[in-house]
């Protein structure tokens, strides 16, 4: 078995608990640290879990910590059983074999994440990249070789929304998608793009992406070649995480349900890639998904 890979976790940003989450999911945690957690909702699903055996600690081990907040810092270290916190994030630089931007600030994405691109360093990226195409293009265009960066929706590895074979039948030809998320367009809108795109491959070209916004409401229609799909992201306004598939023969709705699982399995899929036993996903598709963030938020 390969060495267990040192890694290095970067935070936090507003309203974002991967740094607790993520690290948890490799070293395990403390859980009279974790209970003290600022989001309820991870010491919650962690409980559920049983570590070692539940995580992925056989990968690898989050080894070193920074967050913009030394005591910030320190306490996630505490809950998630990480050695070494740092003053700055460059010190883990030649102290660590991967990189967790575990921030979803992507206004800050390109800034934080250069010196361990340049560095050569495999590095995650938080959803989304970037806001924009041309600083996606400029964050890649850094890498030092193929598949160094990775950067996902952990939703796109959801099970949940995964079409079965008798789901397939039940829909036929897939025509139309319609999916909806609440908190901020920005942020959360990649959360159900990206599952919608990886589960329609056969959409074709993007055609047209028109926004259609009131007041905290952020909706818009995509149009590819062979698909239609809405979009809407509800601010402040709960709403279930759901995807509605549209087929010619019936309708198929799926709805989230399991943070744990598709954070682990987004996480196993950044090893996987950084040790180069994957693909990648296709940087056509991280692209497009930006595409449609950027044009429909005007």
């Amino acid at each position: 078995m390969a060495k267990k890979l040192k890694i290095g976790i970067i935070g936090m940003s507003d309203g974002n608990g991967h740094p607790y989450s993520w690290s948890a999911i490799f070293n395990g945690y403390d859980k009279s640290k974790m209970k003290d957690c600022p989001f309820p909702g991870i010491p919650e699903y962690l409980s559920k879990q049983s570590f070692p055996e539940d995580g992925l600690g056989e990968l690898g081990c989050v080894t070193h910590i920074w967050t913009q907040d030394k005591t910030i810092s320190n306490h996630i270290a505490a809950a998630a059983k990480i050695e070494f916190v740092v003053s700055e994030k460059e010190e883990m630089i030649g102290q660590v074999d991967v990189i967790l931007l575990a921030r979803d600030d992507a206004e800050n994405h390109y800034d934080v994440a250069l010196p361990f691109i340049r560095a050569g360093i495999p590095i995650f990226i938080d959803k989304p990249l970037a806001l924009s195409v041309k600083v996606a293009k400029q964050i890649l265009t850094e890498q030092k070789y193929d598949n160094q960066v990775f950067s996902c929706s952990s939703l796109r590895y959801a099970k949940e929304f995964d079409l079965t074979e008798n789901d397939k039948a039940t829909l036929g030809d897939i025509i139309h998608v319609e999916a909806s998320i609440p908190k901020s367009w920005e942020k959360y809108s990649v959360h159900i793009i990206e599952p919608v795109l990886a589960r329609i491959p056969m959409r074709g070209e993007l055609k047209s992406v028109c926004p259609i916004s009131k007041k905290e409401i952020i909706s818009c229609l995509v149009e590819w070649e062979n698909v239609s799909a809405y979009f809407k992201v509800t601010g402040n306004i709960s709403v279930p995480v759901k995807i509605r598939f549209y087929g010619e023969k019936g309708v198929i709705t799926k709805e989230f349900k399991n943070s744990y699982d598709c954070f682990k399995n987004s996480l196993n899929k950044f090893i996987d890639v950084a040790l180069n036993q994957e693909d990648n996903i296709s940087r056509k598709e991280t692209l497009e998904i930006i595409e449609i963030i950027e044009k429909g938020n005007r």
